[in-house]
């Protein structure tokens, strides 16, 4: 089985088809290297793609201490990704926990990041909900616990945002549900305390993304309700970037609509790689209704 070690001592598991320029696919908190096998089969025909499972998700080691478990240990983890890959530059994409993880990239590292395709992104962002989201979390990470993964996962993949893929397509929910049973109580449960508990609001972060330059995708559902202003905010604040909202959609978007997904994102790399995603045009002010002179 490939591995890469982290800078930490740390084996992450990674799979990877195709040549050409280089994706990375970093996966959401109730998923794993396995949850982007549809874009993995769509993006291989034309690029190297590379998924990899996250500090405490198997085949990846999963370490007891949770002081090893961090927002900024994930970026690192997925720089070190690239590293032992002898990859440059890459377009990053993300969803969920994946997706804050490659905003931290092109915040932390731009030089590494050719795009960011940012998913499902904003759980904990909202300020008004911060608390109970952290509440919340800290629950999910003790049900992991006390129940163990394969009883608490039918449980944690019937949230108002997951609901959406069940009900569209019952045999991909029940694969998502299985790969949930299989992970580690201890890493769900230590990646739910020091990265999703922990990591910065997005709103904070504003000063950086108001001058980032890496063009972006942020891709939601629009009953993915946490993650819909966090999105205008970041659609309104990183100059390069694009928002798509899916309809009748989820927090699983790129298992739940694959194909629209796929579609979106390949367009997106194309307009990339041709030079043609720039940062809005000055003359489209948001504070203007209609121009009188």
């Amino acid at each position: 089985m490939p591995y890469v070690t982290t800078d930490d001592g740390i084996q992450l598991y990674y799979e990877e088809a195709g040549s050409g320029d280089t994706v990375l696919f970093v996966h959401e908190f109730g998923g794993d290297h396995r949850s982007w096998e549809p874009q993995i089969r769509f993006f291989s025909r034309r690029y190297r793609c590379i998924t990899y499972g996250a500090r405490g998700y198997p085949p990846s080691d999963v370490p007891d201490d949770p002081a090893t478990y961090s927002q900024q240990r994930a970026v690192i983890d997925a720089i070190n990704v690239l590293d032992e890959l002898h990859i440059s530059n890459a377009h990053i994409v993300g969803l969920s926990m994946g997706g804050f993880t490659a905003l931290h990239v092109g915040l932390e590292y731009p030089q590494r990041a050719r795009s960011l395709v940012v998913a499902g992104c904003g759980y904990g962002a909202e300020k008004e909900h911060a608390e109970y989201f952290k509440g919340v979390s800290l629950e999910v990470a003790q049900q992991f616990e006390s129940l163990g993964s394969k009883a608490f996962a039918t449980t944690y993949a019937s949230g108002a945002a997951r609901v959406q893929f069940q009900n569209k397509d019952p045999r991909g929910w029940g694969e998502l549900v299985e790969w949930l049973g299989q992970h580690s109580s201890v890493g769900v449960a230590n990646t739910m305390r020091g990265v999703q508990c922990q990591r910065p609001s997005l709103y904070d972060l504003e000063p950086g993304l108001s001058n980032l330059a890496t063009p972006t995708l942020v891709i939601n559902g629009d009953e993915d309700d946490h993650c819909l202003q966090p999105g205008l905010f970041l659609k309104r604040t990183i100059p390069a970037c694009g928002l798509l909202v899916l309809p009748k959609t989820g927090h699983t978007i790129n298992l739940e609509e694959p194909n629209m997904f796929n579609s979106a994102v390949a367009e997106f790399f194309a307009q990339v790689d041709a030079g043609q995603w720039a940062p809005r045009d000055p003359r489209a002010d948001p504070a203007q209704v209609m121009r009188t002179r």
